[in-house]
């Protein structure tokens, strides 16, 4: 039976801590990403308002699922939750300037 030095150890505990928080940001930062293009899109479309909600719905799908590719393609860390905050800015940034001329 090998013995586990402590560098090994550390190496295990912190790639499980990288696996964790890729997997935080797809669970939870994809459905706040998708919620946030679903609003924005919503206020966006030309359309009547029931046709607007499920074309955006629709589409938030879509973005869900790239934000979850995004976390788990990323080379690292640092990298898929910047990529993440990019991606929440530009609706968020939207949704702020539409909310506060309406």
């Amino acid at each position: 039976m090998k013995k586990k030095n402590a560098s090994t150890a550390v190496g295990i505990a912190s790639h499980r801590w990288e696996v964790a928080s890729r997997a935080l940001l797809a669970v939870v930062g994809g459905y706040a990403i998708s919620a946030l293009y679903a609003g924005s899109f919503a206020l966006a479309f030309p359309a009547h308002k029931p046709q607007a909600v499920l074309g955006a719905t629709m589409f938030s799908f879509t973005v869900y699922c790239v934000v979850v590719i995004w976390a788990f393609c990323a080379r690292s860390l640092v990298r898929a939750w910047l990529g993440a905050g990019v991606m929440a800015a530009v609706p968020g940034i939207y949704g702020l300037l539409t909310w506060s001329v309406r």
